[in-house]
């Protein structure tokens, strides 16, 4: 069984019912899921999950103290302690009393604050250009089971996606990134008969080239043991996971060499039509380099335009 899928039915057998009981004045302003870090929250838990952090249990979040008060929000911790501590065959971690918690009650600014850097999600373009895409996947991920008021899924709905120009910004600097590692770095390094530098040089190469990805499918790319998982899903260059991972997993041997360097030009090719098909460049040879800052020029507003083009990773 998934974790939302577990967390959910825990909640509607046990959550639900404890908080129209006990806790009905306060329930149009309370919002109720399985949302944060954790595979189960991406639905790519499975039965290696299972041996940390996979229990039953939901998240309770409250507005600030005055709108719930302090004295209701330990009634309602009190009140979730004592849930049934098993269900289905899984058993709850026990509540720290000082917090910390990925499961129980949260104060919803003390979530976004935690995630984001602000209480209530407001980020300004350098937050945007700047924050780790994995907090604001950690902020928007997951499933709200209830949501009274609706303000904390309207924040993450504020926080669903990159504005444009950041993606823009981001774009140029992970195409740079790839021209750079993996279109010169590369071949150079093994000229030296360096292969340790090579093979550094192809880390670089695909992990610009997944966030390229990501971006051209305007998903936030989670932390890198997902990665890859994640990048099967995807409905656009998803066919690009074996070879990417051929890049990763194989020697630099001369033979390897050389079908290493004809793989990187095939990757940058597949991208670079899907990119001219969202008319962010022309494509005219394959110099990515000069379709950075083609994609850099496409930036609508001036101050993250002038700003270095690799500013955003």
């Amino acid at each position: 069984m998934k974790g939302l899928e577990l967390s959910k039915k825990y909640y509607l057998e046990f959550g639900k019912p404890m908080l129209e009981r006990s806790f009905a004045d306060i329930l149009p302003l309370i919002a109720v899921g399985l949302v944060g870090s954790g595979s189960e929250c991406l639905g790519f838990d499975d039965e290696i999950s299972t041996d940390h952090d996979f229990e039953p249990g939901f998240c309770l979040f409250l507005p600030d103290e005055s709108i719930v008060d302090r004295k209701t929000e330990f009634a309602l911790e009190r009140a979730y302690a004592k849930l049934p501590n098993e269900f289905l065959g899984f058993r709850r971690s026990p509540v720290s009393p000082v917090g910390g918690n990925r499961r129980g009650v949260i104060r919803m600014s003390e979530f976004f604050m935690k995630t984001t850097g602000h209480p209530n999600g407001e980020l300004d373009i350098f937050d945007w250009l700047s924050i780790d895409e994995q907090a604001l996947l950690e902020a928007t991920s997951g499933e709200i089971f209830y949501d009274g008021s609706k303000y904390f899924s309207e924040i993450r709905q504020k926080l669903s996606y990159l504005p444009e120009n950041v993606r823009l910004k981001k774009l140029a600097g992970h195409i740079l990134n790839m021209a750079q590692a993996g279109q010169y770095n590369y071949q150079r390094c093994l000229s030296r008969d360096d292969t340790a530098a090579a093979q550094l040089a192809i880390f670089e190469f695909v992990k610009s080239a997944l966030r390229v990805i990501f971006l051209i499918n305007k998903k936030y790319i989670p932390y890198y043991k997902w990665s890859f998982r994640a990048l099967r899903e995807l409905p656009t260059l998803s066919s690009l996971h074996d070879p990417l991972e051929f890049l990763i997993s194989s020697a630099n041997s001369e033979d390897n060499a050389n079908i290493k360097n004809e793989t990187i030009r095939s990757i940058c090719n597949e991208i670079l039509m899907v990119l001219e098909k969202e008319s962010l460049l022309h494509l005219e040879g394959d110099d990515l380099e000069a379709y950075a800052y083609e994609i850099n020029s496409k930036i609508s507003e001036e101050r993250i335009r002038n700003m270095h083009i690799l500013c955003a990773i």
